[in-house]
C-alpha cells in the first residue's frame, strides 16, 4: 500500500505555474531537506503541468523542455532521490494538459513506461480535454498502466470531484483523488472547498485518500493562483485554519508556497507536529461535524476519533468577529451523568487544558480556529 496515511509533500503548481525549472527543484529539494521539512513527513517533490515540450517527438514519446531541464527528467529525478526525498511529475488523462501539452489519452502504457524510466514515484494525472466517456475509465487506464511498469508510483487522479469520484477511486487503483475545483490564495476558496467535502470524507481512508486540493499556507497573495488570478492572500490566522482543517479532515498535505523562502510563522505551522500527528494518524478515521445543533451552524465543530485511545476537537470560526463555541459531549453521544470527560491540550500552544467536564469550551478570534487533543478519562 503506496498511501497507508496522507501523502505529504510539495507541488510546483500554486506558486510557479510554468515558471518551473531544473534549478527551482533541486534548490526545492534542497530546501525540503535544509529546513526540516522532510523530515516532518512531506515526502514528494512533485512537477505539475508545463514540464515537457509542446509536441511529442517522431516517436511519439514526451520530450522535456530542454530550456527548462537540459539535463533531462531523469537527472532531477535523480538528485531528488539523492535528497532521501520522492519525485512526482504530471500528465492528464486528455489529449492535451490543461496548459495545452501533450496528454497522455491513447499513450498510457508508452507514457507509465517513459515516467518508469524517469524514475518517478508519483503521477498527478489531470483531467482537461479527454473524451467523452464515463471518467473512471480514463482512470483506470493509466492505472493499469503505472502498474504494468512494475514501479511503485502512486496515483494521484485530479478529476476536481467528478462523475462521484470519491465512489469509484478505490476501485480504480487510485491513491488519492482530487474531489474540488482549483484552490486559490483567499479564505473563501478554502472555505467553499472544505465545506463541500463534509459528506464525502467518509470514502477517504488508507490506501485512498480524498485530496481537498493543495495547500496556499504562506503564499501571502504571490504566484499563480495568488496575484496571478487578483487573490491578494490570507492572514497568518486564516492559514491556521486552513492547515488544521486539511490535518483534521485526512488530506493529503501538499505545500504550495515557495519553501526557499519561508517566514518563520509559515514554517511553523507547516511543521506543527501535534497537527501532523492528526493528519497522519494510522486510523485514518474521518471527522464528525457537528455544528447544525450548536447555535453556530456557520461554524465548523468537528471531533475525530484517533489512534491509541486519543481524540481530537476543532473548532473553526468562519464568522467576521470572535466568537465562543462550545461542544456539549452529548453532541458525541456521551452522557453527561455517565462519568467521563476529556483530558485535553491545545494542539497549536502544547498547552495542557486538563480534565474538562460536559462540555469543551473556547473562544476563537474571527477567521480562526482552536485545535485540541485529549484522552477520555474517569471524572471524579
Amino acid at each position: 500500500m503506496l498511501a497507508k496515511t496522507p501523502p505529504m509533500g510539495w507541488n510546483s503548481w500554486n506558486t510557479f505555474g510554468e515558471n518551473i525549472s531544473e534549478a527551482l527543484i533541486k534548490e526545492t529539494a534542497d530546501a525540503m531537506v535544509e529546513t526540516g521539512m522532510r523530515d516532518a513527513g512531506y515526502q514528494y517533490i512533485v512537477i505539475d503541468d508545463c514540464w515537457s515540450l509542446r509536441e511529442r517527438d517522431e516517436n511519439g514519446s514526451l520530450v522535456a523542455d530542454p530550456k527548462k531541464f537540459p539535463n533531462g527528467m531523469k537527472a532531477v529525478a535523480d538528485y531528488v532521490h539523492s535528497k532521501g526525498m520522492k519525485f512526482g511529475m504530471y500528465s492528464c488523462c486528455g489529449v492535451k494538459t490543461c496548459a495545452g501539452y501533450p496528454g497522455s489519452w491513447g499513450h498510457e502504457f508508452d507514457d507509465a513506461k517513459y515516467f518508469a524510466e524517469v524514475g518517478i514515484d508519483f503521477l498527478k494525472y489531470d483531467n482537461c480535454f479527454h473524451p467523452s466517456m464515463p471518467s473512471h475509465m480514463s482512470y483506470n487506464r493509466m492505472s493499469l498502466a503505472l502498474k504494468s511498469t512494475d514501479r511503485d508510483i502512486l496515483f494521484s487522479a485530479c478529476n476536481w470531484g467528478n462523475a462521484k469520484v470519491e465512489t469509484w477511486a478505490r476501485s480504480c487503483g487510485v491513491d488519492m483523488y482530487r474531489s474540488t475545483g482549483d484552490i486559490f490564495d483567499s479564505f473563501e476558496s478554502i472555505r467553499r472547498l472544505s465545506e463541500s467535502q463534509k459528506d464525502k470524507l467518509a470514502y477517504s481512508a488508507a490506501g485512498c485518500f480524498n485530496d481537498i486540493d493543495m495547500l496556499v499556507v504562506g503564499m501571502k497573495g504571490k504566484g499563480n493562483v495568488g496575484d496571478n488570478c487578483g487573490y491578494t492572500g490570507c492572514t497568518d490566522a486564516q492559514y491556521r485554519y486552513h492547515f488544521a482543517l486539511w490535518c483534521m479532515m485526512m488530506s493529503p498535505l501538499m505545500i504550495g508556497c515557495d519553501v526557499r523562502n519561508m517566514d518563520e510563522t509559515t514554517y511553523k505551522l507547516l511543521t506543527n507536529k501535534a497537527l501532523i500527528a492528526i493528519n497522519q494518524d494510522p486510523d485514518t478515521r474521518p471527522p464528525l461535524f457537528i455544528s447544525e445543533n450548536t447555535g453556530h451552524k456557520e461554524a465548523l465543530l468537528t471531533f475525530r476519533h484517533l489512534s491509541d485511545g486519543r481524540f481530537a476537537f476543532g473548532f473553526f470560526n468562519t464568522y467576521d468577529s470572535d466568537k465562543t463555541f462550545m461542544i456539549p459531549y452529548y453532541e458525541i453521544g456521551l452522557d453527561p451523568l455517565c462519568g467521563y470527560g476529556f483530558d485535553v491540550t491545545d494542539a497549536f500552544s502544547g498547552e495542557h487544558l486538563g480534565i474538562q467536564k460536559e462540555y469543551i469550551q473556547v473562544k476563537v478570534p474571527a477567521g480562526d480556529c482552536r485545535i485540541l487533543t485529549g484522552t477520555l478519562v474517569k471524572v471524579k
